[in-house]
């Protein structure tokens, strides 16, 4: 009786010490024998249910990475909306846990056996983007875009917004036809089709992805714009030519503070003193790491900037910055969009990969969505042009309706 009764003790305080490591947020904790402990104030919202001590010392070491890795391999069940269980915790974790032992050296080793060289960099994007165009294909829209959405109302579709984003873009940017376009970054390429298309530009657009650039070229045929758009397996650092217009939506965050003055060097390089640009990407009010766990199960090489690391590759070309827009709430509402999709589809999923992989990617969205919720996470949009730039950069304004339109010319 004596042994159950420290047992017992010794699992209450293991509950305790996660819970208030996570911040003690409204959360119970059902341990493997049974044991329940919840945060005192605020009574619990969600149920943890942890099945192994293996897993509750995991959390015990790092909840952040503990909790996630025990999620991902079925060590760990949620009961309650997932995105909003992460929401409370985002809310509610301290944020000096950035620093704490077990997180600070994950995120040093990563960044070390991440680093961001022209080869690094492919193999961090092929393990991420090069998942296979039919795993994207179950959750993504129809033209593939996996960057933030701009929805101009309530009802919108997340299509409807990703038109509306690209537009939003193009606006921005006061594109003209027969202007010369580099999209460095193009994912799936929507959006150099979208502005050869549309506003009749003509877009080189570069990517490290295999995958997508292939199907990217795919695209570009069945719309007969191979003579407008040229897509170009390669890395930024080696983009050449002269261009009017600079653009990168959700390159950022792959490029690696490190590397911001190869990027500026890159950006200086093409536009010029007259020329402009937008930088569209994931950033934080404030400089700290990315998740460990993010980067070691999703993004390899990730980070996301605060403006203050960021504007600088602007600054020492002279850049004037025209405009900077969050777009945090259009983010998560994207995410939500994702999420929703990708759980509809987590069967085939799991049958493409594993049920382990499919239940990380679902942790993934649904703590993605909960951090542009929380405040833990930015989108911004900075406009810039160069000291020289006579174009008047003047609007961000984009109803739907005239989006729509603009999807519909040829």
């Amino acid at each position: 009786m004596a042994l159950r009764g420290w047992l017992g003790a010794a699992a209450q305080r293991a509950g305790a010490r996660i819970l208030a490591a996570a911040g003690n947020p409204p959360v119970r904790i059902l341990l493997p024998d049974g044991t329940a402990v919840e945060a005192a104030g605020e009574g619990a919202r969600f149920t943890l249910r942890i099945g192994s001590w293996r897993a509750v010392a995991a959390m015990l070491a790092d909840p952040e990475t503990g909790f996630a890795e025990s999620y991902a391999s079925g060590a760990a069940e949620v009961e309650g909306p997932l995105a909003e269980f992460c929401e409370a915790i985002y809310r509610h974790y301290p944020r000096q846990g950035e620093s704490r032992g077990a997180w600070k050296w994950l995120s040093r080793y990563l960044d070390w056996t991440q680093r961001r060289s022209v080869r690094a960099a492919k193999k961090n994007i092929r393990r991420h983007y090069d998942l296979g165009n039919e795993f994207y294909r179950l959750w993504l829209d129809e033209e593939m875009l996996y960057t933030c959405a701009f929805f101009p109302r309530e009802d919108a579709s997340l299509e409807e917004a990703q038109t509306a984003k690209m537009e939003r873009v193009a606006r921005k940017l006061a594109l003209e036809p027969g202007e010369r376009v580099v999209d460095a970054g193009c994912g799936w390429g929507a959006f150099a089709l979208y502005i050869a298309r549309v506003h009749g530009c003509r877009v080189r657009a570069f990517n490290i992805s295999e995958e997508q650039i292939a199907w990217a070229r795919r695209r570009c045929r069945e719309l007969g714009l191979e003579s407008r758009v040229e897509f170009v397996l390669d890395d930024y650092r080696n983009i050449t030519g002269a261009y009017d217009a600079f653009a990168s939506i959700g390159m950022l965050e792959h490029v690696g503070r490190e590397h911001y003055g190869e990027l500026g060097e890159t950006i200086r390089r093409t536009v010029g003193e007259t020329g402009r640009g937008l930088l569209h990407f994931i950033g934080r009010s404030r400089p700290a790491p990315l998740s460990p766990w993010i980067r070691k199960r999703i993004f390899p090489g990730a980070y996301a900037p605060g403006l203050s690391e960021m504007l600088p590759l602007l600054e020492a070309g002279a850049y004037h910055v025209a405009d900077v827009e969050n777009l945090r709430s259009h983010y998560a509402r994207t995410l939500r969009c994702w999420r929703e999709r990708f759980e509809a589809a987590e069967p085939q999923a799991a049958a493409m990969f594993d049920e382990e992989f499919a239940r990380a990617w679902k942790l993934y969205l649904a703590g993605s969505e909960a951090s542009f919720r929380s405040g833990a996470l930015e989108l911004y949009q900075v406009l810039f042009a160069g000291p020289r730039c006579t174009k008047k950069l003047w609007t961000r304004d984009i109803p739907l309706e005239a989006a729509a339109r603009a999807g519909g010319r040829a």
